[in-house]
């Protein structure tokens, strides 16, 4: 059930365009480049590293702006992804398992190919392959905003097809995070996150339809887990799971909520998080830093790993009568898709700063991620556009 902004005119139209929410993201990952690399890119890099602190007692958090964006404002993105993917498993297009079968094993080569890359091209270079997960995520604004640039020109199949791929990459995202990226296991609060989640299960088995208990125990769940050494992020897609599809009178609060934060995420948390991660610093970068290793395993992991995994692994399936390709899908269709799943904008700058704490390596990720974004958008575009009828 897609988010309906109530608004009315031109602008009801722009937003509820589906390429809007991409095109937003786009203007803010310039903005950044534009501010990292002018006059203001001291003011811009100081304002990130403002440190903010938070205190109850002696118990507390002290981060720079950016940490807060990355480890706060983003587990606010994870929980509306949580949402999301709860209901296309409970009333969706992930219930039915016969139609998950192809987008599933498509997305799965579409994590493992470009990872592969990654590691193929970094081999020599040990200390860079803890980013081996950053090209494996597909940007689901980004991608299905290009999409929706082409209009009729696809098939309502191939959006479908393109979703749920993307949507699986997303679990596949978590997963990853949740498994690889902690930083030291920190038992007692680990122990202590357990209490709210108890909490979370308990609000959920009585059909509760208030919303904001759910929220208050959520956020103390992110502060426990965010001291246990686990991404707090995963925190959000727990608590989502935790919302009830159907209270005790019938009503959705899973919807409700899903509804509700869609304009803030999109409009919101999205674009700020763009600014704050997409800055560039091009000054010194020169040709040969566009195939330096890091940029380089990225990019190619982008592009051409995601081609790889997803043609590779969708092409396997159909000619082995596993599956059947969507109505009205052609095989160029599919290789365009496979090419847009290579848009890793978000998920995968998210990975990269856990990655590498670094800020040079961390200009470097970005480099490579929106590089190889970049090119996949528009060759994806390109073929897609022409891309003669099934």
């Amino acid at each position: 059930m897609p988010y309906e902004p109530q608004t009315t005119g031109w602008l009801s139209r722009l937003i509820r365009h589906e390429a809007f929410a991409g095109v937003l993201m786009m203007l803010a990952a310039a903005l950044a480049l534009i501010l990292a690399n002018s006059g203001l890119a001291d003011t811009y890099h100081q304002v990130l590293g403002t440190r903010l602190t938070v205190m109850l007692g002696e118990t507390g958090l002290s981060k720079p702006l950016l940490l807060w964006i990355n480890d706060g404002l983003m587990a606010v993105f994870f929980f509306l992804i949580g949402l999301e993917l709860k209901r296309e498993m409970v009333e969706g297009r992930l219930k039915n398992p016969r139609d998950v079968i192809l987008p599933g094993v498509a997305a799965l080569g579409g994590m493992i190919a470009p990872m592969l890359v990654f590691l193929a091209i970094t081999r020599p270079y040990p200390e860079l392959h803890a980013g081996w997960a950053i090209p494996a995520a597909t940007d689901i604004a980004f991608a299905v905003g290009v999409l929706a640039l082409l209009g009729k020109a696809v098939p309502p199949a191939l959006k479908i097809f393109l979703l749920t791929l993307a949507i699986l990459d997303d679990m596949g995202a978590i997963l990853i995070i949740a498994l690889f990226y902690g930083s030291g296991i920190d038992l007692h609060y680990l122990g202590l996150a357990a209490l709210p989640l108890a909490g979370l299960i308990a609000l959920n088995l009585r059909g509760t339809h208030r919303i904001a208990p759910f929220l208050l125990l959520g956020a103390v769940m992110w502060f426990f887990v965010l001291k246990s050494g686990i991404h707090p992020t995963i925190a959000g897609v727990v608590t989502a799971f935790c919302i009830p599809l159907k209270d005790r009178f019938g009503k959705s609060p899973l919807h409700a909520l899903e509804h509700g934060l869609h304009p803030y995420v999109n409009f919101g948390i999205a674009p700020v998080f763009a600014l704050a991660n997409a800055g560039v610093d091009l000054s010194g970068i020169a040709v040969a830093d566009l195939v330096a290793p890091l940029p380089l395993g990225i990019a190619a992991g982008l592009f051409l790993g995601k081609q790889i995994g997803v043609f590779g692994a969708t092409f396997a399936l159909v000619k082995l009568g596993i599956a059947r390709l969507p109505h009205g899908v052609s095989w160029t269709m599919v290789w365009g898709l496979s090419m847009l799943a290579g848009i890793g904008f978000t998920m995968s700058l998210f990975i990269g700063s856990l990655s590498y704490p670094g800020d040079e390596m961390m200009n470097m990720v970005r480099l490579g991620v929106l590089l190889g974004s970049a090119v996949a958008a528009v060759c994806g575009y390109v073929v897609l556009r022409t891309a003669p009828k099934a």
